[in-house]
């Protein structure tokens, strides 16, 4: 925070807390002087008159110990703008004392299944549950609480994957994320019947590639680099494979030819900093039987 902010943060906490502390002393003043009686408004509603009361003193010094402990709570932690508080609390500070104490709490719980090798890992039910139970807290947001994804977000139970459905692969995206992205390719085709084209083929090549079709070649030339001659993808690129009935952001033909005309830029975040290597593991074994050993879920 620079000191221009710090002192307007200063100035107009202190400044409320002074107009309060008046507020509520100038209330306490107003009203009849006990000799004069009661002393009517004029206004009446359904019977009842109002007459103009002091507040009740027990009301004004909860008013006042309100703002005293509001001070005190001031003094103590950083509330006058860059000042630190007399505690030396911070937001980052408290974060990360209780992850430390999390971290002493749980650790012992990832680290018995540090050193299982990878067909160990993924057959233990034990593993796997406190895999799920990472699962549902840090991927459920994006793959849903059963993995089967969403619009632009991968289906984890099938043996579909952008980048390979081995083990080691999907550590690999847990850990490290992936930047997805499909370049925009509307300036190729020549008019809206040749994109409309290509969309018919890209659509149809699960039931195999028309070698007769007028976008075969246009599409092995052109998007054959990545998606293979015959639409059967590349793991290493992360592209696709066209060739079966699995759509990441649908089948639609005004979906598939607004991916060709503007492309597409998908990410998924690396997570190596908030869940570490052993949690990672875990996680990725779960993720791993809910297409490879859906037997062994751990329930």
């Amino acid at each position: 925070m620079s000191s221009g902010w710090s002192i307007f943060v200063i100035v107009g906490t202190v400044g409320s807390i002074i107009a309060t502390f008046w507020l509520i002393y100038w209330s306490g003043r107003q009203g009849p002087a006990p000799e004069e009686g009661h002393q009517d408004t004029g206004h009446v509603w359904d019977g009842l008159t109002e007459r103009n009361e002091p507040l009740p003193r027990w009301w004004l010094w909860l008013f006042l110990i309100t703002l005293v402990w509001g001070v005190g709570y001031l003094i103590f932690y950083p509330g006058f703008g860059a000042y630190a508080g007399a505690g030396g609390w911070s937001q980052q500070g408290q974060y990360e004392a209780e992850m430390a104490a999390a971290e002493a709490r749980y650790a012992p719980l990832f680290e018995q299944y540090a050193n299982l090798n990878t067909q160990a890992l993924v057959s233990d039910a034990g593993a796997l549950k406190v895999g799920r139970s990472l699962f549902a807290n840090y991927c459920t947001q994006c793959h849903g609480s059963l993995g089967y994804g969403a619009a632009s977000f991968p289906n984890l139970t099938d043996a579909d994957s952008l980048y390979g459905n081995s083990f080691e692969s999907i550590q690999a995206s847990i850990l490290n994320g992936r930047n997805g992205i499909m370049p925009a390719m509307g300036a190729v085709f020549a008019d809206d019947a040749s994109l409309d084209a290509m969309v018919e083929y890209v659509r149809n090549l699960s039931a195999g590639a028309d070698d007769a079709s007028p976008a075969h070649l246009q599409f092995t030339t052109v998007c054959g680099a990545c998606h293979g001659a015959g639409g059967e993808g590349n793991v290493a690129l992360g592209a696709p494979r066209l060739n079966d009935d699995v759509w990441l952001y649908g089948s639609a033909p005004a979906m598939i030819a607004d991916t060709i005309r503007n492309g597409r830029n998908n990410q998924m975040p690396a997570h190596r900093k908030l869940l570490g290597e052993d949690r990672a593991r875990l996680v990725a074994a779960y993720v791993y039987s809910l297409s490879n050993a859906p037997a062994s879920n751990g329930d």
